[in-house]
């Protein structure tokens, strides 16, 4: 039981802080499980559906306060989903490298947007065509170069929807919403290829349910607007040093 309660600890600390920024903890927790010497697979799986869980709980409050986007959120989804397997098929004899590096760049240029640009925010509510047309691009964009790279769309949506002009929390919530969807299919894919272990499960999944009502709470009720954007900046500076540090290895 030491290994899943010191799994759970962990998930706490990394889904209270990722959620703020609207992304999944399960490319962080990954490498941290198979480190604490769970199966690859079963580390996979068990990531994937606490990214599921804890985007469960977070957007509970994100629904209550009003920040998700639902005529952005919806298209996202759907057409994310269309496309994904198109990218995933345009991939096959591409040098994985080479795209991976591209993706390392994309990361840190949207690092540097979320740190240093300052978007001119929307004035009023942005009418509901626009918000359609901004999830069926945005859903395109992500779910093509999701699949064509084999990672989370959610790295490529949050930093888009800002640079478009949705406020940061909005962008946040929203994408939280859609990582629900995203990681469980990732989850059904993977959970048939190793066994899930009862008691990591059920740590983990109480550390990413308290990690996510915190993140959440800390997101909309202390952090301002730019506090946000600082925090999705780090983590993507994060996201992107991991990846080089795979590249190198």
């Amino acid at each position: 039981m030491v290994i899943p309660a010191i799994a759970g600890a962990i998930t706490f600390i990394f889904t209270a802080l990722l959620t703020i920024a609207g992304v999944g903890a399960a490319f962080i927790l990954i490498p941290v499980f198979i480190a604490l010497g769970i199966d690859i697979h079963v580390a996979m799986a068990t990531a994937l559906l606490l990214n599921s869980i804890a985007m469960i709980f977070a957007s509970y409050r994100f629904i209550k306060n009003r920040l998700i986007m639902w005529k952005v959120a919806i298209p996202v989804l759907v057409v994310a989903t269309g496309l994904s397997p198109v990218g995933a098929w345009v991939s096959q004899g591409l040098n994985r490298a080479v795209l991976l590096w591209l993706f390392v760049g994309f990361l840190l240029f949207a690092a540097g947007m979320m740190l240093f640009y300052k978007p001119q925010q929307k004035k009023g509510e942005t009418s509901k065509g626009k918000q359609v047309v901004s999830g069926v691009s945005v859903g395109a964009f992500a779910g093509f170069l999701g699949g064509l790279l084999g990672v989370g769309g959610g790295n490529f949506i949050v930093p888009v929807l800002v640079w478009l002009g949705y406020n940061p929390k909005k962008a946040s919530a929203t994408t939280s919403f859609i990582v629900i969807f995203s990681s469980f299919s990732g989850f059904l894919g993977h959970a048939t290829l190793g066994s899930i272990s009862v008691p990591l499960l059920g740590l983990t999944a109480a550390g990413s349910a308290l990690g996510a009502v915190v993140g959440a709470w800390l997101m909309t009720d202390k952090l301002k607007r730019d506090q946000v954007k600082i925090i999705i900046g780090v983590v993507l500076l994060g996201i992107a040093a991991k990846m080089i540090w795979n590249l190198l290895r």
